[in-house]
């Protein structure tokens, strides 16, 4: 028996298609309300969830923790209400459920918008056992009680699902503009450092956020202390540090960047979660020059994850500076199919359009990408394109 274990609150927009995701899979479905004031109740209700009310305790680790109490299901999948579960990864999931000595089984989740990593694994699906418990700040985690389960019990085994299993929707632009989710990660990750000074997930974690912002020194000292103190079996945080000390790197030191960046790739992680570090350095190949060695990069990122429109979209880059036309436009159109609201695929679609003498598809897609930039809270970037594209073609037919 499977339960599905949710904490919730004001998630009326997001619960329905959530919940409706794992109808056929979780026998169960457990919500923990923490005090909507819309219809997040009712909705849980009416698609035949057990709904329980509990006061937020501050923090998603014993809010999850309180929530495990009240699942019955032998194992527990737990998800957010802005993820769902895609149903390719349902037969998988299941296969991996019946072999007895796996305790958890990590997701794949793809994360629709984001700017850096498409994919991410989440431990979100283990057996319900007394001593797997949340722990960690803002990114709540049970790898910590399962490391120690494992250490008591060496019978039980970690699986990683192959298939892509979660989207989420938490990374888009427009849902990341007022600064809100950056500002809750600062918080949570100082003081997770002013506790663990010199813990490899927070480092990365406040490292990249310091990197994103624009201070540089002061995340690439995070990121170098990170590594110093991160366990050689820790690959997944040894990831992350590689990737955001290369992107700090990179403006300065391009040389000391495709060095980090091809420790990063030599990493034995799933190839769909190295994919970030496989597109920057393609692009940083590019911006050196080196077309075939990034369009190499990227015809495997295409190959390993042909559903990620960010591959197709650096491919078109690479195509149309090699002056490779039609090939390029064929990957900008599949980037567009797979990734409909990434701006930046529609505006160099348009200048390939234009190159090409297809006036009326090139004033479309320009049109699309300022819509799409303005819609995501970029203005002045919408502003910006708006004149660049009015001095290339008439974008009023």
């Amino acid at each position: 028996m499977l339960s599905l274990s949710m904490i919730v609150r004001d998630e009326a927009e997001r619960l329905e298609a959530c919940l409706r995701s794992v109808q056929g899979f979780a026998n169960e479905l457990v919500v923990v309300d923490t005090g909507s004031s819309d219809d997040s109740v009712g909705i849980a209700q009416r698609l035949g969830a057990t709904v329980h009310r509990i006061p937020w305790p501050g923090d998603f680790a014993p809010a999850r923790n309180q929530a495990l109490e009240f699942v019955h299901g032998d194992w527990v999948l737990v998800l957010d209400a802005d993820e769902t579960l895609r149903p390719q990864a349902i037969a998988p999931l299941r296969a991996l459920m019946a072999q007895p000595d796996v305790l958890l089984i990590n997701l794949l989740r793809f994360e629709r918008g984001a700017a850096q990593s498409p994919y991410s694994s989440v431990s979100r699906l283990f057996r319900r056992h007394s001593a797997i418990r949340w722990s960690r700040a803002y990114h709540a985690l049970v790898d910590d009680s399962v490391a120690a389960l494992q250490a008591a019990e060496p019978h039980w085994r970690v699986a990683d699902c192959p298939e892509p299993a979660l989207i989420h929707d938490g990374y888009r632009p427009e849902l990341l503009a007022d600064g809100r989710k950056a500002a809750q990660l600062r918080q949570a990750m100082e003081a997770e450092l002013a506790e663990r000074p010199n813990d490899p997930y927070a480092c990365a974690k406040l490292g990249s956020l310091e990197v994103s912002e624009g201070r540089l020194a002061e995340g690439l000292e995070l990121l170098r202390r990170g590594l110093e103190h991160c366990p050689e079996g820790a690959h997944p945080e040894r990831y992350e540090l590689l990737l955001h000390r290369a992107i700090a790197e990179a403006p300065s030191d391009p040389q000391a960047a495709r060095l980090l960046y091809r420790q990063a790739l030599a990493l034995p992680l799933s190839p769909r979660l190295t994919l970030a570090a496989r597109l920057n350095l393609a692009a940083l190949l590019l911006h050196q020059g080196d077309l075939a060695g990034a369009e190499e990069l990227c015809r495997t990122a295409t190959a390993v994850a042909p559903e990620v429109g960010l591959g197709w979209y650096n491919l078109g880059l690479i195509r149309r500076r090699a002056g490779d036309l039609a090939g390029a436009l064929e990957a900008y159109g599949e980037a567009r199919r797979l990734s409909p609201e990434h701006a930046e695929t529609h505006q160099n679609l348009a200048v390939a359009l234009l190159l090409g003498g297809d006036i009326e598809g090139c004033r479309a897609s320009f049109r699309q990408a300022i819509a799409l930039l303005a819609a995501q809270g970029r203005g002045a970037e919408a502003a910006q394109l708006q004149a660049q594209a009015g001095a290339m073609v008439k974008l009023e037919a």
